[in-house]
């Protein structure tokens, strides 16, 4: 993802709870490798489980993207 991409996207994202002072605790992943990640996987035509090393652990990756196709972010 570009950085001219990133700077579209970042603004529609939620803001998260514990930034908001409503509790909760900080991500422990970039959001940012989460969507090259699941950009990844959609243009190569790989398995979750096929993921580079260098993206966050697959689980994780498709969990977001789950969450993400089910509030209708992603087709």
């Amino acid at each position: 993802m570009t950085d001219a991409e990133w700077a579209a996207v970042r603004p529609l994202r939620p803001v998260p709870a514990w930034l908001q002072g409503r509790g909760g605790r900080p991500e422990g992943y970039c959001h940012r490798r989460l969507l090259d990640a699941i950009r990844y996987q959609v243009a190569g035509e790989i398995s979750w489980r096929a993921m580079r090393a260098a993206f966050p652990a697959w689980a994780r990756v498709y969990a977001s993207s789950r969450r993400r196709r089910e509030h209708g972010l992603i087709a």
